[in-house]
């Protein structure tokens, strides 16, 4: 049984945006060790997924307020 469900964003969108570009100069920069940088993917991976929930939220709001004004 799959009991997955959508995780809910904890971040503000800008927050989560603002942190993952710093990971991305981070991982970009090349200093940090191997293990350093999948540990830094890893939270990049959570912090776009956690845009992305705010992104589809934003995008099924914008929607439904179309669909209504029709």
């Amino acid at each position: 049984m799959d009991d997955k469900k959508p995780s809910e964003p904890k971040l503000s969108y800008e927050a989560a945006r603002d942190e993952l570009a710093e990971i991305v100069e981070s991982l970009e920069d090349g200093s940090a060790s191997l293990e350093e940088s999948l540990k830094l993917w890893e939270r990049g991976e959570e912090l776009a997924k956690i845009c992305q929930e705010w992104l589809d939220g934003a995008k099924a709001k914008l929607a439904s307020v179309k669909k209504e004004s029709k």
